[in-house]
């Protein structure tokens, strides 16, 4: 709830639905996942999440704020998790295929670190990362510059003499384009693509062929910066 740039986000509406919900629902589509556990904050302006979660009886743990990688960690002891999949909750865009995509390659390439973002050709919001538990354990453990324990997964894909690590990328570049919420102009786009595919399981080429039939929508949020690794 304290996101900076958009307070409050993972809640705010889109189309009658909180986006916390959109992407439960479109993670929980994936099938090669077995459970999804909110990893929320002790901050009391958290309660609110956690609510909402006791209220649609979702899987929730509560665990350090400003340490995001304890509390990932603590998160996957409590769950007895052998590998653990990260998707942030402000991709309400994220597609369950492209989950299977990546975490299929690492079930069957067995790396300690498979993701579709460290070469990007998925648009920023459909990133999916997956480690083991023993690589975020790893992590965990030896980690120590402070945007490594906020962003949980830079001291492994920083150290491939550490870890094997493992790149899925799709057929084409579509990096591009940004669909995940972080600004107002982001909230926007999104909205703005979920009332115009009224399937709310639209998929990844759903909202690609949008885009090509009307390429403004991208203009929305072109401006918006992604924010690097040190600034949070």
């Amino acid at each position: 709830m304290g996101s900076t740039r958009l307070p409050g986000k993972v809640l705010v509406d889109i189309r009658g639905r909180a986006m916390l919900l959109h992407v439960i629902r479109r993670t929980e589509a994936a099938e090669t996942l077995d459970r999804v556990v909110i990893a929320t904050t002790t901050d009391p302006a958290d309660d609110a999440i956690v609510a909402w979660c006791g209220e649609h009886k979702v899987n929730c743990f509560r665990g350090n704020e400003m340490d995001v990688l304890d509390r990932y960690y603590q998160a996957a002891c409590q769950n007895n998790a052998e590998a653990v999949v990260r998707i942030t909750s402000d991709c309400p865009m994220i597609d369950p295929q492209i989950v299977d995509k990546t975490v299929s390659a690492f079930l069957s390439e067995q790396p300690d670190y498979a993701s579709n973002t460290r070469v990007r050709t998925y648009p920023r919001g459909l990133d999916t990362e997956v480690m083991t538990f023993a690589a975020l354990q790893r992590a965990w453990t030896e980690a120590r510059h402070p945007y490594q324990r906020t962003h949980v997964t830079p001291y492994i894909y920083e150290n491939p003499g550490l870890f094997k690590i493992l790149s899925v990328t799709g057929e084409a570049d579509h990096s591009a384009y940004r669909w995940t919420v972080d600004t107002r102009e982001d909230l926007e786009f999104v909205r703005a693509v979920y009332s115009r595919l009224r399937d709310e399981t639209f998929s990844f080429n759903d909202a690609l062929n949008l885009m090509k039939r009307e390429p403004e929508l991208a203009e929305i949020n072109r401006s918006v910066l992604q924010k690097t690794l040190q600034e949070g």
